[in-house]
């Protein structure tokens, strides 16, 4: 039988010392955080989403998530504007600086990523990884959706 706290506590532990080690760098060169990082990486690609969009595609809430914008918004890495298709919303936008910044970064996380993990695995075993724990993330929001649906 499979030990799964040991695969939990496996997964838990390379999370946590894979975000300090990439946090690490990007704060020492940029003196940026990591979720700070990867805000900018998602309006780098995928310009103009809402705070809501943003929240969604971190599983984080609303009010954290604006709370991370205000501090780069502050910071002049990004802004909000008008929603278009929606007043009661706004559209966040990189700045040319928070461009600059993230276009820098980018390469410190890769560069951090291939060190972490790439050289360490074969490409194949990314790809298998990556399947196995995606399928884990479904399996897990569908149980939480089928436990909220249920009272």
């Amino acid at each position: 039988m499979a030990d799964l706290k040991l695969l939990y506590r496996e997964l838990v532990s390379l999370e946590i010392e894979l975000w300090n080690g990439i946090e690490g760098r990007l704060r020492a060169e940029y003196d940026l955080p990591l979720t700070s990082f990867e805000v900018l990486h998602l309006l780098l690609r995928r310009p103009g989403p809402r705070i809501q969009d943003i929240a969604e595609e971190f599983s984080i809430t609303v009010g954290g998530t604006s709370k991370v914008v205000d501090r780069l918004e502050s910071a002049g890495l990004c802004e909000r504007r008008a929603n278009p298709n929606d007043r009661r919303s706004s559209i966040v936008e990189l700045t040319p600086e928070g461009r600059k910044l993230v276009d820098r970064a980018v390469k410190v996380f890769e560069d951090e990523l291939e060190l972490r993990i790439g050289s360490v695995i074969p490409e194949q075993s990314v790809r298998e990884v990556t399947a196995v724990l995606s399928a884990l993330r479904t399996a897990g929001r569908a149980l939480d959706a089928e436990r909220k649906t249920a009272g």
